[in-house]
């Protein structure tokens, strides 16, 4: 235990935050690793192009290209952050070692060495199926399409996905979280807004009318408010996500970056949850709009992880979703998780009962200097303390192993 580290506790004890308590709750909570940003999201059935609205930017070397790579890239970057955590799955880094198989057709079997990494590390892990990238989905609909047999496809990919993530919960002891995200919408506006909308709802009726246990399996809905190609009109938008989760026993999905820029996930955080016993998160950075940056240390995070720790982690389902291909992949992983990390630690080390009491009793000026004072109080060191006591590289120095990483084994990648 530093000298920094007992300083701080002593500040920390002076308002009423026990730092000791803050480092065991944050030790706690769970983050779901998207397995996505590993190889831009690219996956092991194919080496099309990424379409419906999904597209990674770079070409930063050392491109994970199988799952052996994939698995490998996703050891290193948990052994650099602190607590044990999640991977999270799209359905396309299925095992195809016997052969490719349609995605109407994956089985349990195929992410069983998925599930024996996960098992061998004491990981959980959360899947969704891939409704995009794929012959079926060029016109960008899929679970709305007009075309019968295309949305027969899709509703069985999805109920597939659905089996799998029960298999997988009950193979881990852990809740699998399966999310249902799709692309479609209409470039120009369209003639009829409702039409699309009920297509999706009776397939969606369809895929969750099957019952699972929800000790291994939970499903979740995510809306977005527009994509590339789909700029005009989109199916799934939050207001039918919203009102389908609520009639539906499912959670809904919060994605950050897939609303408009004003529009704050934050605030919806807690509205949610007066309705609902959990929401899910998808947690990422929007440039202007929705682009999938590394999630960065910024005030949106801040303000995201104070919603969680009041209204209690274990009421908010964390997963983090962003493909940048322009910089080291593991130091993307690494440096998202840990920002979402710091940011729950320090909405832990606020003291939310007293400015609550604050804006109570109508003293505002209390309540906005004491929250603007908190800001320069040293998390830091509690922040390095909780590291030290996981194991992992306090500050920047865990950079260092990753471009030793790179140096002898991303290198070698072509």
């Amino acid at each position: 235990m530093s000298f920094l580290y007992e300083e701080a506790k002593k500040i920390y004890a002076d308002i009423g935050i026990d730092t000791e308590d803050a480092i065991k709750k944050l030790s706690e909570i769970s983050l779901s690793m998207h397995c996505w940003q590993g190889d831009d999201v690219g996956g092991f059935e194919s080496s099309g192009e990424l379409t419906g609205g999904i597209q990674a930017t770079g070409n930063y070397p050392g491109k994970a290209r199988n799952m052996e790579e994939l698995m490998a890239d996703i050891d290193k970057a948990l052994s650099l952050v602190p607590g044990k955590h999640r991977i999270n799955l799209h359905a396309t880094y299925a095992d195809y070692s016997d052969g490719i198989v349609s995605r109407d057709k994956l089985e349990p079997k195929h992410f069983d060495k998925w599930i024996e990494f996960a098992k061998e590390r004491g990981l959980g892990i959360d899947i969704n199926p891939t409704l995009f990238s794929h012959p079926l989905a060029a016109d960008g609909l899929t679970l709305s399409h007009p075309d019968e047999n295309v949305r027969r496809f899709w509703i069985d990919h999805c109920k597939a996905i659905r089996k799998i993530g029960a298999y997988i919960g009950e193979k881990l002891g852990t809740p699998c979280l399966n999310n249902i995200w799709i692309p479609d919408g209409y470039k120009e506006t369209p003639a009829d807004r409702t039409s699309p909308r009920q297509r999706l709802k009776d397939a969606l009726d369809e895929i969750l009318s099957i019952e699972y246990d929800k000790k291994y399996l939970v499903d979740s809905v995510e809306s977005k408010v527009f994509g590339i190609g789909v700029e005009s009109y989109t199916v799934g938008s939050h207001e039918f996500y919203m009102n389908y989760a609520a009639n539906n026993n499912c959670y809904c999905l919060l994605d950050n970056g897939h609303y408009h820029p004003t529009e704050s996930v934050a605030d919806k955080i807690p509205s949610m949850l007066l309705f609902s016993d959990k929401v899910a998160l998808h947690v990422t950075r929007g440039i202007r709009w929705d682009s999938d940056h590394v999630v960065g240390y910024t005030d949106e995070l801040k303000e995201i992880a104070k919603e969680i720790v009041i209204a209690g982690p274990e009421r908010v389902i964390i997963g983090l979703d962003y493909f940048d291909a322009s910089i080291n992949r593991i130091a993307a992983w690494v440096m998202g998780m840990r920002n979402m990390q710091k940011a729950l630690l320090g909405a832990m080390l606020t003291p939310h009962g007293k400015l609550a009491e604050c804006q109570n009793n109508g003293n505002f000026t209390e309540m906005f200097v004491f929250s603007e004072e908190v800001k320069s109080y040293p998390q830091g060191a509690v922040w390095d303390e909780f590291c030290e006591r996981n194991n992992v590289p306090v500050r920047e120095n865990w950079f260092k192993t990753v471009k030793e990483y790179e140096d002898s084994v991303l290198v070698e990648r072509k």
